[in-house]
């Protein structure tokens, strides 16, 4: 509903800004006493048709509770509806095995590295890319590489960004130690 009106509000506005100062320029001629020269025809089948107002402006970025959230609002909103479970295994690293919880905005919980991991979520969330890309899965049936790195094992559940989350992390082909590469330092570097 907000969103209709927003539009409703922009499309009048827009109209306006094109229609102003085509009208204004017409107004603020000096008056002449000849014939005035112009482009536009005045006779034939061109006759009937009108001239463009001009270039229509930009349209104007919505807040993001107008635009379903995909706007540039403020990430200290975003970021504080993160709030995640982090649980590794078998990463052969010490104390970087067991169950973590992380919070951002502000940082808290028992996560190692729980400023910098914040700092990563928050810069995947700032391309629509890395929004659509940092948990999700490999998709079945994609090509990679066959190297085995370790038998490390990780789960991520809860909030980021508002999103639900719930998913998983090895390091058993090339595809899911790059995922897990992308992930540090949320997940531990085992590299």
């Amino acid at each position: 509903m907000l969103r209709r009106l927003a539009l409703t509000a922009v499309v009048p506005l827009a109209v306006l800004a094109t229609a102003v100062p085509a009208s204004t320029a017409t107004a603020s001629r000096p008056a002449s006493t000849g014939p005035v020269p112009s482009a536009v025809p005045t006779s034939g089948p061109f006759a009937a048709a009108r001239p463009a107002l001009g270039p229509l402006p930009m349209p104007l970025p919505l807040p993001g509770f107008l635009d379903g959230g995909e706007g540039t609002g403020s990430g200290e909103a975003d970021e504080a509806r993160t709030r995640l479970t982090v649980s590794v295994e078998n990463t052969g690293v010490p104390g970087a095995d067991g169950t973590f919880e992380l919070e951002c905005g502000p940082t808290g919980g028992t996560h190692p590295e729980g400023q910098a991991a914040c700092d990563r979520l928050a810069e995947a969330g700032t391309t629509r890319a890395g929004r659509q890309e940092l948990f999700r899965e490999t998709p079945e049936g994609t090509m990679c590489t066959m190297i085995h790195g370790g038998d490390a094992f990780a789960r991520i559940v809860g909030t980021w960004e508002g999103r639900a989350v719930d998913t998983t992390a090895s390091r058993r082909d090339g595809c899911e130690i790059a995922r897990w590469n992308s992930l540090v330092p949320v997940l531990p570097d085992v590299r």
